[in-house]
Protein backbone atom coordinates (compact mmCIF):
# COMPACT_ATOMS: atom_id res chain seq x y z
CA UNK A 1 0.00 0.00 0.00
CA UNK A 2 1.30 3.42 -0.95
CA UNK A 3 0.83 6.06 1.72
CA UNK A 4 0.91 9.19 -0.43
CA UNK A 5 0.63 8.85 -4.18
CA UNK A 6 1.23 12.58 -4.61
CA UNK A 7 4.91 12.07 -3.75
CA UNK A 8 5.35 9.62 -6.65
CA UNK A 9 5.92 10.87 -10.18
CA UNK A 10 6.34 9.03 -13.46
CA UNK A 11 9.86 9.23 -14.90
CA UNK A 12 10.00 10.10 -18.59
CA UNK A 13 13.78 10.47 -18.92
CA UNK A 14 16.82 9.59 -16.85
CA UNK A 15 20.47 10.46 -17.54
CA UNK A 16 23.67 9.24 -15.88
CA UNK A 17 25.88 12.05 -14.55
CA UNK A 18 24.95 14.82 -17.00
CA UNK A 19 26.91 18.04 -17.11
CA UNK A 20 24.94 20.69 -15.17
CA UNK A 21 24.22 22.67 -18.33
CA UNK A 22 22.89 19.52 -20.06
CA UNK A 23 20.80 18.18 -17.16
CA UNK A 24 17.15 17.71 -18.16
CA UNK A 25 15.93 18.77 -14.69
CA UNK A 26 17.07 19.78 -11.22
CA UNK A 27 16.22 16.34 -9.79
CA UNK A 28 18.68 13.61 -8.84
CA UNK A 29 18.58 9.86 -8.31
CA UNK A 30 19.95 8.77 -4.96
CA UNK A 31 20.26 5.07 -5.62
CA UNK A 32 17.41 3.22 -3.97
CA UNK A 33 15.41 1.15 -6.43
CA UNK A 34 12.61 -1.35 -6.66
CA UNK A 35 12.65 -2.59 -10.25
CA UNK A 36 10.95 -5.38 -12.15
CA UNK A 37 13.03 -8.37 -13.35
CA UNK A 38 13.04 -6.99 -16.92
CA UNK A 39 15.89 -4.70 -15.90
CA UNK A 40 18.29 -7.69 -15.91
CA UNK A 41 17.53 -8.53 -19.54
CA UNK A 42 18.10 -4.91 -20.50
CA UNK A 43 21.38 -4.70 -18.60
CA UNK A 44 22.71 -7.86 -20.26
CA UNK A 45 22.96 -6.20 -23.68
CA UNK A 46 23.78 -2.69 -22.52
CA UNK A 47 26.98 -1.04 -23.81
CA UNK A 48 29.30 0.58 -21.30
CA UNK A 49 28.36 4.15 -20.41
CA UNK A 50 29.74 6.83 -18.08
CA UNK A 51 33.04 5.85 -16.54
CA UNK A 52 33.25 2.94 -19.03
CA UNK A 53 30.90 1.03 -16.74
CA UNK A 54 27.54 -0.60 -17.30
CA UNK A 55 25.20 1.94 -15.75
CA UNK A 56 21.96 0.98 -14.04
CA UNK A 57 20.68 4.42 -14.99
CA UNK A 58 21.11 3.54 -18.68
CA UNK A 59 19.18 0.32 -18.08
CA UNK A 60 16.38 2.27 -16.42
CA UNK A 61 16.31 4.61 -19.44
CA UNK A 62 15.67 1.55 -21.63
CA UNK A 63 13.13 0.20 -19.17
CA UNK A 64 11.09 3.35 -19.77
CA UNK A 65 10.36 2.01 -23.28
CA UNK A 66 8.63 -1.04 -21.76
CA UNK A 67 6.93 0.04 -18.54
CA UNK A 68 6.20 2.88 -16.17
CA UNK A 69 8.92 3.80 -13.73
CA UNK A 70 7.95 5.90 -10.75
CA UNK A 71 10.12 8.13 -8.61
CA UNK A 72 9.49 9.15 -5.03
CA UNK A 73 10.35 12.70 -4.03
CA UNK A 74 11.44 12.69 -0.42
CA UNK A 75 12.09 15.46 2.03
CA UNK A 76 15.09 15.26 4.25
CA UNK A 77 18.84 15.19 4.19
CA UNK A 78 20.65 13.16 1.57
CA UNK A 79 24.11 11.97 2.41
CA UNK A 80 26.54 10.99 -0.34
CA UNK A 81 27.83 7.74 1.13
CA UNK A 82 29.69 7.12 -2.12
CA UNK A 83 32.33 9.57 -0.92
CA UNK A 84 34.43 9.14 2.20
CA UNK A 85 33.49 12.54 3.59
CA UNK A 86 29.78 11.98 2.87
CA UNK A 87 29.91 8.61 4.63
CA UNK A 88 31.53 10.22 7.67
CA UNK A 89 28.93 13.01 7.65
CA UNK A 90 26.09 10.46 7.64
CA UNK A 91 27.75 8.46 10.42
CA UNK A 92 28.14 11.56 12.59
CA UNK A 93 24.60 12.82 11.92
CA UNK A 94 22.97 9.51 12.75
CA UNK A 95 25.34 8.79 15.62
CA UNK A 96 24.36 12.07 17.25
CA UNK A 97 20.63 11.33 16.81
CA UNK A 98 20.75 7.76 18.10
CA UNK A 99 18.97 7.46 21.47
CA UNK A 100 21.53 5.01 22.89
CA UNK A 101 24.73 6.64 21.65
CA UNK A 102 23.89 10.28 20.90
CA UNK A 103 25.02 11.92 24.14
CA UNK A 104 28.17 9.83 24.56
CA UNK A 105 29.05 10.24 20.89
CA UNK A 106 28.67 14.02 21.18
CA UNK A 107 31.11 14.01 24.13
CA UNK A 108 33.55 11.85 22.17
CA UNK A 109 33.44 14.20 19.18
CA UNK A 110 34.00 17.19 21.45
CA UNK A 111 37.13 15.50 22.81
CA UNK A 112 38.48 15.13 19.28
CA UNK A 113 37.62 18.68 18.29
CA UNK A 114 39.14 20.01 21.52
CA UNK A 115 42.45 18.26 20.76
CA UNK A 116 43.11 20.12 17.49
Amino acid sequence: EVENLKSYKRITNIVEKPKPEEAPSNLAVVGRYILTPRIFDLLTNLPRGAGNEIQLTDGIARLLDHEFVLAHAFEGTRYDCGSKLGYLEATVAYGLKHPETGAAFRELLQQYVGND
